[in-house]
Order: C-alpha cells, then structure tokens, then sequence
C-alpha cells in the first residue's frame, strides 16, 4: 500500500523516475495553440476584420461630408425654428394680454422680456447666426426638461400628451438644429483645383 501512494504523489506531481508526464490530449486547447506560422487563428480573424477607427477619424469622415452653406441658403430646420420662435414669442405677449398667468402671478415686464429674446432669436436664425441657433438650442433643451418633469405630474391625459408633443417635437428639432450649426460654423471650402 505504501507503494501505490508514493506512485500516485509521483504521478500528480509530474515527477517520475521516466520524466515529467505528458499533457492530455484536448481538442479544445488544440484549436487556440498556434498554427506552425506562429500565428493562431485568433490573430487570424483579427486580421481579417477592419480596423476599428478613432474618433477623431471618424469626426474627421463627418466634416468631409458636410456641405457648407451656399450664399443666402438656410437650413430647413432653421427655418422652421426661426418661425416657431417668432409664433412663441408672439404668444407669449398674446397669453399675458389676455389674462394667462403661470402659477396665478406674471408681470408684464418679465412677458416682454420673453417675447423680446423670442423674437431677437428669430431674428438672428432667420439671417442664419450661429448665436442665435444656439441660444435657442439652449431655450429649447430647458422647455424639453420642463415638458418631461411636467409630465411626472400632469393631472389629466391632455396635459400629458401636451408633455409628450413638446418633448418628442421639441427632440427632433434640436437633434435637425445640431447638423445645421455645424454647416453654419464651417469656413467656405477653397475651389478645388
């Protein structure tokens, strides 16, 4: 009995009086061994796949495909917030004018005040200023976040899908806004020779 546990230590340690024993044979470790180029079949697929780009390359693909603006050319979308800016601040004097108050109180200051940066964003998208599209991005990213803590507490269903117009109509115009400050932010590209 000694003898068959001396065997066994000898044979778990790898430590024979023949050498050290021989892995198994296991089809699993077979496939990620390398292939007799040095090269596996890991490093083969790897190779076989296309190089995954940067950022900056691919912000750089982006730039290439836009289009600066022509001379007197104005975005679709900047149209349509240039008009929807200018109807705001048109309703903004209308609502105070006729009695509409937020929460019961309202001054006829801070209503111009309103109506007056309405209408100066207008003014400025409408002649296609940078400033000016972004500072309605900025008016228009608060009102989504007003619409959406809103809707948290809207007590009827109108007022819940008011909520969910604002927020839906209101994402797809500053998502459309995004790629028009780009063009309008690009310097004119030199004639191609």
């Amino acid at each position: 009995m000694a003898r068959r546990g001396s065997r066994k230590r000898s044979a778990g340690t790898g430590g024979s009086a023949r050498g050290p024993a021989a892995p198994a044979a296991d089809p699993r470790r077979r496939a990620a061994d390398p292939a007799p180029g040095g090269r596996g079949p890991a490093a083969a697929a790897a190779d076989a796949r296309p190089r995954r780009k940067s950022a900056e390359e691919r912000a750089e693909e982006m730039r290439a495909r836009l289009v600066p603006l022509a001379e007197g050319e104005r975005p679709v979308a900047v149209t349509v917030a240039a008009i929807v800016s200018a109807v705001l601040g048109l309703l903004v004097l209308v609502g105070y004018l006729t009695g509409a108050r937020v929460g019961g109180e309202g001054s006829l200051a801070g209503a111009l005040f309103l109506m007056v940066v309405f209408l100066v964003a207008a003014g400025g998208m409408w002649n296609v200023r940078y400033w000016a599209v972004l500072g309605f991005e900025a008016l228009l990213a608060f009102q989504i976040v007003i619409a959406a803590l809103s809707l948290t507490v809207a007590s009827n269903w109108w007022a819940a899908l008011l909520c969910l117009a604002v927020m839906v109509l209101g994402g797809w115009l500053f998502w459309k806004l995004i790629r028009a400050m780009a063009r309008i932010q690009m310097p004119a590209r030199p004639p191609a020779s």
